[in-house]
């Protein structure tokens, strides 16, 4: 299925230097979870005030790129430098998700008109994330599967920024685009646990 994690290896293969760096300063993949917690923290609210200041808007799509980055980077930090502990997975996977819910939450003032799908959106995306776990529990192996899966979401509300800095506004298609957001992430869900019982 379609989705942005596909280009994942590539976009470590262009962070690998990124990695030395960090790694030669002592930098721990723990540190850059915890990172890009704290971004995503910051980034709710300057989301949530950003009907204020239109330029606030900008911070989904330069801070979702640099949250991508990160998460990316922990991972390869981890498994190349023997990091990986149970500590790290539960802070990743944890993390993950409230992240997710710092950084959607803003849309629950910014989206009133479709507010019930909005918070279908962050259940979804919850429950979507918790079946990509149910993979490891099942046969040990984490499911990422689209076509909705972090990465695609990441790219979505980073586009949804972008339009909306430029005043490109998408209300009169609120309704459309979640009802297809949500249908896209219950079909992410059913592919990862359909997987999983493989």
């Amino acid at each position: 299925m379609i989705s942005i994690y596909n280009i994942k290896p590539r976009f470590q293969k262009l962070l690998s230097p990124v990695l030395v760096v960090l790694h030669r300063h002592g930098v721990s993949a723990n540190q850059l979870t915890i990172c890009a917690i704290l971004l995503s923290f910051v980034m709710g609210i300057l989301f949530w005030f950003a009907d204020q200041n239109r330029v606030l808007y900008l911070v989904l799509p330069i801070g979702l790129t640099i949250r991508m980055a990160l998460n990316a980077l922990d991972g390869m930090m981890a498994r190349t430098y023997h990091q990986q502990t149970k500590k790290g997975e539960v802070l990743n996977e944890l993390g993950d998700i409230v992240s997710d819910l710092f950084i959607f939450f803003p849309l629950l003032k910014h989206e009133k008109e479709v507010l019930y799908l909005v918070v279908l959106f962050i259940c979804f995306s919850i429950i979507n994330e918790f079946a990509g776990l149910l993979g490891k529990v099942v046969n040990g192996e984490r499911r990422y599967d689209g076509p909705l899966g972090k990465s695609d979401r990441a790219f979505i509300i980073g586009l949804y920024g972008l339009l909306s800095y430029f005043a490109v506004h998408l209300h009169e298609f609120s309704l459309y685009l979640f009802i297809l957001i949500n249908v896209l992430l219950l079909l992410s869900t059913g592919i990862r646990i359909h997987k999983s019982l493989r």
